[in-house]
């Protein structure tokens, strides 16, 4: 297992670790649901160094992005990032990612998932036809995502960067905690506003951020978040994970990213989802609430009335901040629609549970 320039912190704090998409990653230190409430009505601290970072560069760069991902990255503006995916050839999704404008038309960092990182940067590659510059800075990019209603307020006094007014989806550069050159985005994977902050990890930097945090935070009573949290955050706000929710099988406009998947520009394979988008789709990513005692898993089987399977499970929890179990997952179209009852088969029981509107409430 790799280690991030964090493990060592985690390891201290007494955090359950476990591997995750090859690193050792902390899972949780105090508990999921204690660590949840913490980055829904506080703010908490991720490590999430294990991602992948791409930097793409040159006078070909914006038309590579264009040709690889779905979204019009055309629009965007120094200082501005954008959700997107990779579509491949087949129908389903290389990967999801973010794209950061450092200079318009010349200089872009792709942020990918940490268990893509080799197969998005050969994917890149095979693609890469203009001579466009990449660069893997994966291994040398600290991140850390301070997630919270009360992370910007906790971290303005360690940066001259005005994060306390910085929009959603752009970011700045600047100095934070005494360290240059960091990247500090108004980005994140739970719903609850915060940041998340990009360093290279030179001159003992990671350590130098960590314990500025947590200095800084202190008297707010931040705390570190593991893996686990990080999940039931973003399952609450039905975001997508990759490997669950959305793969190599399945397309943007099944999973609900028909609003990311821009057909005003040529890329891979458009015309599969241009169809589709026409005809409407087989099956769809829904949400669902339980209404019966019991928790829907990864690949529990999802039925309807007779019995008859109707599709699959992607992602399912207690939900700490709504006191209910609910879950994602892909049905036959004809079930979709909000308010459709459908069945989770838990061992041998059908349990009841109903479609609703995402993000879960």
């Amino acid at each position: 297992m790799k280690n991030t320039p964090f493990t060592h912190k985690h390891v201290a704090l007494g955090a359950k670790m476990a591997d995750f998409a090859g690193f050792n990653m902390p899972i949780s230190y105090t508990g999921i649901n204690d660590e949840h409430a913490s980055v829904r009505n506080n703010a908490g601290v991720f490590d999430v160094s294990h991602m992948g970072e791409f930097l793409l560069k040159g006078p070909h760069a914006l038309e590579l992005i264009q040709r690889i991902t779905t979204n019009d990255a055309s629009k965007l503006v120094a200082g501005k990032a954008q959700y997107s995916c990779m579509p491949n050839e087949t129908g389903g999704i290389v990967d999801d990612l973010l794209v950061y404008c450092i200079e318009p038309n010349n200089v872009y960092m792709l942020v990918v998932n940490a268990g893509n990182i080799d197969k998005d940067w050969n994917w890149i590659t095979q693609h890469n036809t203009n001579d466009v510059v990449m660069q893997n800075i994966s291994d040398d990019t600290c991140l850390l995502a301070i997630q919270g209603p009360n992370a910007t307020k906790i971290l303005q006094p360690l940066t001259d960067i005005d994060i306390l007014n910085l929009p959603y989806y752009t970011f700045a550069k600047g100095t934070f905690a005494g360290v240059g050159n960091v990247l500090i985005s108004a980005t994140g994977y739970t719903g609850s506003g915060g940041v998340e902050i990009y360093f290279e990890n030179s001159n003992n930097a990671a350590d130098i951020i960590w314990d500025a945090i947590f200095e800084a935070g202190k008297s707010a009573d931040i705390k570190p978040i593991g893996l686990g949290a990080r999940d039931t955050l973003r399952l609450e706000k039905g975001f997508c994970l990759y490997g669950n929710d959305i793969n190599d099988t399945t397309s943007p406009i099944e999973a609900g990213l028909g609003w990311i998947t821009k057909f005003s520009k040529d890329f891979i394979n458009k015309a599969t989802f241009e169809k589709q988008k026409a005809a409407g789709v087989q099956r769809k990513l829904v949400g669902f609430e339980m209404m019966e005692k019991g928790i829907a898993r990864h690949d529990y089987e999802i039925k309807n009335f007779d019995g008859s399977t109707i599709g699959i499970v992607t992602s399912g929890t207690q939900a700490p901040s709504l006191n209910k179990a609910i879950g994602m997952g892909y049905v036959d179209t004809a079930y979709a629609a909000i308010g459709a009852e459908i069945f989770i088969k838990v061992r041998a029981t059908l349990l009841k549970a109903v479609v609703v509107k995402i993000p879960f409430e």
